[in-house]
């Protein structure tokens, strides 16, 4: 074997001894939870938002009907944001998020998202907050939001910058 190829075969073992790392998802029936997270919040803040890619791999359609979690609030809820006259609102989404068979749906700043309402304690950057998605149709499943950064920047992950998740690999 030359020296490249050793190089080159030293590469790919590392890349798969990183790559657990990366993993931060989910599995309920047919959907693929991906990566949820929340922003830290800043001391006295009374809300907190929660985001996550959603893959829906089967032939039928679900919905997020609600998240529960105990632990940091007692209101937890569904939320759309969108833009109306140049004036962004937002507003609950009673009846969920659809999750349309064989489509990604994204949970992001500025769209679809969770919503913490009047959180017991503050979100604080490098933690991870325990949280239950109710799906209509696949059953429950429990998962663990990482906090990052207030400010909304890139999550940081093991000292790596992580940016959109799409299919549990991180794209920068």
């Amino acid at each position: 074997m030359n020296i490249f190829a050793k190089i080159a075969a030293a590469a790919a073992l590392a890349a798969f001894a990183v790559a657990p790392s990366f993993a931060h998802e989910f599995k309920v029936g047919d959907l693929e939870i991906i990566h949820p997270n929340v922003r830290a919040t800043v001391p006295g803040a009374k809300v907190g938002g929660g985001f996550m890619t959603i893959s829906n791999n089967g032939t039928s359609d679900d919905r997020l009907v609600s998240v529960t979690a105990p632990d940091v609030s007692d209101d937890v809820q569904l939320h759309e944001m969108t833009m109306e006259n140049d004036v962004m609102k937002m507003r609950q989404l009673a009846d969920g998020i659809p999750l349309p068979a064989g489509e990604v749906t994204e949970l992001k700043p500025g769209g679809l998202h969770v919503m913490f309402m009047n959180i017991k304690h503050q979100f604080k950057e490098g933690e991870m907050i325990k949280g239950t998605l109710h799906f209509e149709k696949a059953g429950d499943v429990d998962v663990e939001f990482s906090v990052g950064p207030a400010a909304g920047g890139e999550m940081k992950h093991d000292n790596m910058k992580m940016g959109d998740m799409k299919g549990g690999k991180a794209s920068n």
